[in-house]
């Protein structure tokens, strides 16, 4: 034990992923990320686990890793599971532990059981639909009349003032495209001008990168390279389709030369990660994604979920904990920048916000366009779509660099394509200016992208005088626009933001043309308590339960009426189940102040068998601080972050018509909560339909009675159907003494010698004696069952809506027979029990 202690010891000082000195094994040993307290030893951690220490996780400070036999990794998974329970509820302490035990088991601040295999997928285009399918000539280059144009001549020049004598240069039209001019990115200009990514290292993390190919040789990062597919420190493509990575690297970075093509910074540096070869565990995926963050800037990562329309997946919180990471300390502070694909699963009704990679907030979501500026088939959409950039579709393609010494490829598309021109561009910008903190590439991309198609329909304009569309996000990117501003642009202050309370719901989602609506209302004293300026990011986490997912939308409006679709049905979803805290993310709101009503609308349009809840939500602003030198760090994502012990009830959830021009009205109350910014009685309203109903929430002070009347600590609907049900008791007993009154005086008028005040009893049967009696008991019995038939099934809420149809009831039958049901009631043996009781 002594020796396996020493030797991960021996590993934390060595403090490097390449000098791991014992290699996973997932099938024999069970694997855990720790995170630990710095004033507590990993090694008695692992002693006290009997663990080993297997060093440190990744670049991720103060988090280790420890094995254990299998056999023994249940128990230790369960032990570190009831650790966070206990904790959660601020009891972290067993009874019965010694002193030693629990000083050090509370040093473990964070744990997650390393998953054995996770496999990330290319985001190579799909065959296109038999309908979309292109029938034109396939683009080999231009033609007799093209070259004789100005256009082309000018590309020519392009090429002999830079010194250009890469053969497919003037075939790639992304950079200059003179059979279209303005339809490329919009680059030489820079180039002309010396900006070509000089100083800039990208990461290409992907199935591997040919370093030995002349055209990526001389621009290799070496340093900045690791294997986690094999572990080595060579991330050279072994597989025969290993050829993903080498292209995309191509697109960022082909040396100028006189082989295949260039790259849009042709001057800057590639290191090649290699994690989609095999499938890779939880502790390589967030190690990759830091691999030396100090050197390099940016992360191309065109990959993710299987893009089919029915999955819905979101990185571990190890991976999570590793973004942010990369966020807050990549570029000494400046945080790394990570640019993911959209996702090419448009032709199965995918949605990238179904992807938990591209809708992170710590992302630059790229989708792709074809060369005519249209929208391809394969390119998802979502509210978290920044950008787009070009790639494949009709005839056209992006030419670039392909494995082998001397290959290149003609064909190579998908949103993968899409992204690496984006990380190019933003290589340029830090060459000029590498100060600019990843919030500020953000910025940049959203002031200087173009829109595209402008009357498609899809476009929205947002408070910031911007175009945005949930197609092409705020446009295409434009280098030289970005670049230029980047050259003067003014650093924005560090990042602030606000949670709203967790948002009870609880309510059945009404299907068809009607939605459920929830609002919440921010005010300033809430926005300058955390320190918050204007919206950058909005993110809503929400649990909805369902039969069929993919029957499910959401909606998120904003104050100033701009509407996110954050999520969108599927049909290919057929999984059982809903949303479980989920966080979708959107850019639209981007330049918001935040203050007013947010509405969160979920829909189930698809009328059939299949139903659900809306259970809870919470919104969340991310932006820019007020005050940027009082504004700390966002603590590093937990498990239990989505803890909803401490949830509001909306006051008010209205079940509405939707339309896109429909108004969102509401009022929200805050109150102080201790644990939280806010702690409001939430609110919804809509253009409403007659069936609109509404929920509680318990607020000591929320009555519709005077103030003499106790309120039990509960919402308006608690009180009126407690003091409404006392009510009808009253009236009841009322019209019951008034029948028994008006029956004796028809007895004493129908009888005047009669002295009797007692009515027949039942005999047994159910029947009372004598045939008129019998009658009336018949009659006596269907009332009281009619009437508890009525009720029986009925939620409170149901009844509550039926009080002013059931006051109308009882008017209308005043003159007749008053009647009563209760347990028991119905047959005289039921009577004479009681009374033999008694």
């Amino acid at each position: 034990m002594r020796f396996l202690r020493l030797a991960g010891f021996a590993t934390l000082l060595v403090h490097a992923v390449s000098a791991r000195l014992y290699p996973r094994n997932h099938d024999v040993y069970d694997y855990f990320a720790l995170h630990i307290d710095r004033s507590v030893s990993p090694d008695h951690i692992a002693q006290l686990l009997g663990a080993r220490h297997e060093g440190q996780t990744g670049e991720l400070e103060d988090h280790h890793t420890f094995s254990i036999p299998k056999e023994r990794g249940r128990d230790l998974d369960g032990m570190l599971n009831d650790l966070k329970r206990r904790r959660r509820r601020r009891r972290d302490v067993l009874e019965g532990d010694s002193l030693h035990a629990r000083d050090a088991l509370d040093g473990i601040l964070w744990s997650q059981k390393v998953s054995k295999a996770r496999q990330l997928h290319k985001r190579r285009p799909p065959l296109p639909p038999p309908s979309s399918l292109d029938t034109r000539k396939r683009d080999d280059g231009p033609s007799e009349d093209i070259k004789h144009s100005p256009a082309y001549k000018k590309a020519q020049a392009i090429a002999n003032t830079l010194s250009i004598k890469d053969p497919l240069f003037l075939n790639q039209w992304h950079l200059f495209n003179f059979e279209q001019p303005g339809h490329d990115l919009n680059v030489t200009g820079l180039w002309l001008e010396g900006i070509t990514g000089n100083g800039s290292i990208s990461a290409i993390v992907d199935d591997g990168l040919d370093m030995e190919s002349n055209d990526l040789k001389d621009n290799y990062f070496a340093e900045g390279s690791y294997d986690f597919n094999e572990h080595t420190n060579v991330p050279k493509p072994r597989l025969f389709d290993d050829k993903h990575g080498t292209r995309c690297a191509g697109e960022i970075a082909a040396v100028r030369n006189d082989v295949c093509g260039v790259g849009v910074a042709y001057d800057s540096k590639v290191a090649g990660i290699r994690i989609l070869s095999k499938p890779v565990s939880d502790e390589d995926e967030a190690s990759a994604i830091n691999y030396k963050y100090q050197d390099s800037q940016l992360y191309s990562c065109s990959w993710g979920p299987v893009d089919d329309g029915r999955t819905m997946d979101a990185p571990s919180t190890l991976m999570k904990r590793a973004m942010v990471n990369g966020i807050q300390k990549g570029r000494q502070g400046l945080g790394s920048i990570f640019v993911f694909a959209a996702g090419n699963g448009a032709a199965s009704e995918d949605n990238c916000n179904f992807d938990g990679y591209t809708n992170s907030i710590y992302s630059v979501t790229v989708g792709a366009l074809d060369k005519e500026d249209i929208h391809p088939y394969y390119s998802e959409s979502c509210s978290a779509q920044l950008v787009v950039a070009y790639s494949s579709g009709g005839t056209s393609a992006i030419q670039t660099t392909d494995v082998g010494t001397d290959s290149c490829f003609s064909r190579h598309g998908g949103t993968s394509a899409a992204g690496p021109l984006v990380v190019g561009v933003i290589a340029l910008a830090l060459g000029v200016r590498p100060e600019l903190t990843w919030r500020d590439v953000q910025h940049l991309i959203v002031q200087t992208a173009v829109p595209v198609n402008p009357d498609d329909g899809s476009w929205q304009e947002t408070i910031i005088g911007k175009k945005f569309s949930h197609d092409y996000g705020y446009g295409k990117v434009d280098a030289y626009s970005l670049v230029k501003l980047a050259q003067e642009w003014e650093l924005v202050k560090p990042q602030a933001w606000f949670h709203s309370p967790w948002l009870k719901i609880k309510r059945d989602i009404p299907q068809g043309d009607k939605g459920l609506a929830s609002t919440f209302d921010i005010t300033e004293e809430m926005l300058k308590k955390d320190n918050f300026e204007r919206v950058e990011h909005v993110t809503v986490t929400m649990n909805v339960e369902h039969t069929r997912r993919g029957d499910i939308s959401v909606e998120l409006r904003s104050p100033s009426g701009i509407i996110s679709h954050l999520s969108t049905t599927r049909s290919p979803d057929d999984v059982q189940a809903g949303y479980v805290d989920w966080t979708f993310m959107s850019v639209a709101h981007w330049g918001e102040s935040g203050l007013g009503k947010w509405t969160v609308i979920v829909k189930d349009t698809n009328v059939n068998e299949f139903n659900g809840t809306f259970t809870d939500w919470q919104l969340s602003l991310w932006g820019e601080a007020i005050d940027g030198k009082n504004q700390a760090l966002h603590p590093l994502p937990a498990d239990g972050d989505h803890d909803h012990d401490d949830e509001e009830t909306a006051t008010q959830i209205m079940t509405t018509t939707i339309s896109p021009t429909s108004k969102v009205t509401a009022t929200v109350t805050p109150t102080d909560h201790p644990d939280r910014p806010t702690k409001p009685t939430a609110s919804a309203a809509t253009t409403t339909s007659p069936s609109s109903t509404a929920s509680a929430t318990p607020h000591p002070n929320d009555s519709f009675l005077p103030s003499f009347f106790p309120t039990f600590g509960l919402s308006k609907a608690s009180q009126v159907w407690i003091y409404g049900s006392l009510a009808l008791i009253l009236v009841f007993c009322a019209a019951l003494g008034i029948y028994f009154l008006v029956q004796r005086r028809k007895r004493l008028r129908n009888n005047p010698r009669d002295d009797y005040e007692f009515e027949m009893v039942d005999d047994g049967t159910g029947l009372m004696a004598g045939g008129a009696g019998a009658a009336a008991g018949k009659k006596h019995r269907r009332r009281g069952g009619e009437l508890y038939d009525a009720f029986a099934g009925e939620s409170d809420e149901e009844l509550l809506s039926e009080d002013e149809g059931a006051d109308d009831d009882r008017s209308h039958d005043s003159d007749s027979e008053v009647s009563y049901h209760d347990e028991g009631s119905g047959g005289g043996s039921g009577d004479s029990e009681r009374r033999s009781a008694e």
